[in-house]
């Protein structure tokens, strides 16, 4: 597991910059230093994606202006499929999409949803496997902790290895 955090913290700074709804590889958190970073895995026959987009609006209406940044990685094979979820959804949030896995592989993703959260420093510190209606008191009060951070601390070790 600390090989896995140690690859992701690795991986996200060592990309390149991206724009709403880029190609993966383009993919960069750095900008984000500063920020609370939600990325979020996700595919357009995944049942619990479909409740998790409402979620995820309403922490990007809620906590935008406090620092929260959200990017989705759609990874349909076909593009046309994640078009028409995210007409349905209308997200205002960041969107990618990455056809060829290569994102979902780097960050071994497992079942989807997954998201992982990073704090103000650029450290991974929360993961989630699966979306769970029962479970969002918890999830947006996670955000919440971590936007009430400074930018500054050390990050303590995850505060969330929630599993299936």
């Amino acid at each position: 597991m600390q090989r896995f955090f140690i690859i992701l913290f690795s991986f996200i700074f060592a990309l390149a910059s991206f724009n709403a709804r880029a190609e993966p590889s383009q993919l960069d958190l750095a900008p984000y230093k500063g920020k609370v970073v939600y990325v979020d895995f996700w595919a357009s026959w995944c049942g619990p994606c479909r409740e998790s987009f409402p979620w995820m609006q309403a922490m990007h209406e809620k906590y935008k202006d406090k620092g929260l940044v959200i990017i989705t990685i759609n990874l349909d094979h076909e593009r046309a499929k994640a078009d028409a979820f995210l007409k349905k959804f209308k997200p205002t949030f960041t969107q990618m999409y990455d056809p060829e896995g290569k994102l979902a592989e780097e960050f071994k993703v497992q079942t989807m949803p997954y998201s992982f959260v990073v704090d103000r420093t650029g450290a991974p510190r929360a993961q989630h496997f699966g979306f769970f209606k029962a479970k969002v008191r918890d999830y947006e009060k996670e955000l919440q902790d971590l936007l009430s951070e400074p930018a500054s601390i050390s990050p303590p070790a995850l505060i969330s290895r929630e599993k299936k």
